[in-house]
């Protein structure tokens, strides 16, 4: 499933991107069988040691060799990723058919990382489906990555942004 600026694309928000961020089911996958069907696409790992850091950081780092497009592949483990994926709904991106997370389930991954772009992609996001949203799903999920995330009040920011959106 793809998670991040290609999947808010595909959501309906104009926005730029130049990486594809993905998130596979870790208990069906690891690392080295990732790997080897990756570079049956010409996508090669962009670090040295990709599989053991895989392994101890649960994202697979690589690269498709033709294009120079850098790719970020997590292995999904938390019940939220392995819900996120099993509901997540088909999309069209530039005639490509991709899977990408419901909205709301974009909006939690986008606020549990919490950079700029990503709290500028969840305005975006709550403008286009605010009426259409489980807000209360949202809520719950984001309420228990903040009892274990370090860093800014994710509850107190999504409010905030909640209240901003018409």
């Amino acid at each position: 499933m793809i998670i991040g600026g290609v999947a808010v694309i595909a959501l309906g928000v104009a926005r730029y991107t130049v990486d594809i961020d993905a998130t596979i089911q870790g208990r069906s996958s690891d690392s080295e069988r990732v790997l080897k069907v990756f570079a049956q696409h010409d996508i090669r790992p962009r670090i040295a040691g990709a599989s053991e850091f895989a392994r101890a950081r649960q994202v697979v780092l690589a690269r498709h060799h033709a294009s120079g497009v850098s790719i970020d592949a997590s292995l999904a483990w938390l019940p939220f990723e392995e819900e996120a994926i099993q509901f997540s709904q088909a999309a069209d991106y530039s005639g490509v058919p991709i899977r990408v997370p419901r909205p709301e389930d974009l909006i939690i991954y986008k606020l549990v990382a919490g950079r700029p772009q990503d709290i500028d992609d969840v305005e975006k996001l709550l403008a286009l489906y605010k009426g259409k949203l489980s807000l209360d799903r949202i809520r719950s999920w984001i309420q228990q990555f903040s009892e274990v995330l370090e860093g800014p009040d994710r509850g107190a920011m999504l409010e905030q942004l909640i209240e901003e959106v018409p």
